[in-house]
């Protein structure tokens, strides 16, 4: 017979309990990673619209065909924002602003897809980078292979395509700009997965801090990055050209 008075009898399995805690982690993160997808897809809505807008009032061909000091401030504007994000300490708020700049000025610079570019083929690229970027992003939430080698491996890949650009800068080679495109398409692929469970594993170190916030929006930024920039290298890849 049950003892009434037990103070013991009213509590939870222990079992109970842990399913509970593990419930309410596996909320929160659902909760965390939702709330890093809405970021990055509302600054890519956001940066598209820009790009679009400063295109067709004809201001997008005035400063980047025409030359001049204001094509390399926003040319370069981005990578100043993101350098700020990282390594200026500021309040949740004050962040959340910086990440809408960036995407703005994002926008601006990503203005020249629509010069260099046909409306069909910035559409094929942009819907096969957001399956791909789907796909990949839920591999890498899901598998149970750590990426953490493989990221390493990546980022070195990206230092190697970023000099490779450089290169191709000076000497126009076509056949080089094709495997610059091919590989990158490749690398931020990869980064998409490992970002993603990079994404992940940061949870359960911000989980309930004043962290938290700021976590979110770094962690949709780099997200952001490999989705913009996989769809760069794909329409160079297949895309036609206006011209």
């Amino acid at each position: 017979m049950a003892n009434w008075s037990d103070p013991r009898s009213g509590m939870a399995p222990f079992g109970a309990a842990v399913d509970a805690r593990g419930a309410a982690y596996d909320a929160g993160l659902r909760s965390f990673m939702l709330s890093v997808y809405n970021y990055m897809a509302s600054a890519v809505l956001l940066s598209g619209v820009v790009a679009m807008a400063f295109a067709m009032s004809g201001l997008a061909a005035q400063v980047f065909v025409g030359g001049g000091i204001l094509k390399w401030v926003i040319t370069l504007a981005p990578l100043g924002f993101i350098l700020f994000m990282n390594f200026k300490q500021m309040s949740n708020s004050a962040l959340q602003a910086t990440f809408w700049g960036f995407a703005v000025v994002m926008g601006l610079s990503l203005s020249t897809v629509f010069l260099a570019y046909s409306p069909l083929a910035i559409g094929q690229a942009f819907f096969a980078s957001a399956a791909g970027f789907a796909a990949l992003s839920l591999w890498g939430y899901t598998t149970k292979r750590d990426l953490t080698a493989m990221g390493s491996f990546l980022i070195v890949g990206l230092v190697g395509l970023i000099v490779a650009s450089l290169v191709n800068l000076f000497v126009q080679s076509g056949p080089l700009g094709m495997v610059i495109s091919a590989v990158g398409v490749l690398i931020f692929a990869g980064l998409t997965a490992w970002d993603t469970q990079r994404t992940k594993a940061m949870y359960s170190y911000v989980a309930g801090t004043q962290e938290e916030g700021r976590a979110k929006i770094m962690a949709a930024t780099s997200l952001y990055l490999d989705f913009v920039n996989m769809f760069l290298f794909i329409l160079r890849l297949f895309g036609s050209s206006r011209n």
